[in-house]
């Protein structure tokens, strides 16, 4: 499955990235590697604990685009 994220400067100099298919997956790091790195981690533990719970998993439906605005 391919899943939109969404990847934000957080406070401290630092990142921060949820998914908005998973509502309360989210992850923290420092560098854009590493919260891509902490994002898929936090996915697959996302995943797994919905599938322990019985939870439905619904497929990725969220679309990212980008819009164009004039300054």
């Amino acid at each position: 499955m391919r899943y939109a994220i969404v990847i934000e400067r957080a406070a401290a100099g630092n990142f921060s990235a949820y998914v908005p298919d998973l509502p309360g997956c989210v992850a923290t790091a420092a560098t854009i590697e590493e919260i891509e790195q902490e994002i898929r981690f936090a996915i697959a533990f996302h995943l797994d604990g919905m599938r322990e719970d019985g939870s439905e998993i619904l497929p990725p439906s969220s679309q990212v685009e980008y819009v164009d605005i004039a300054a």
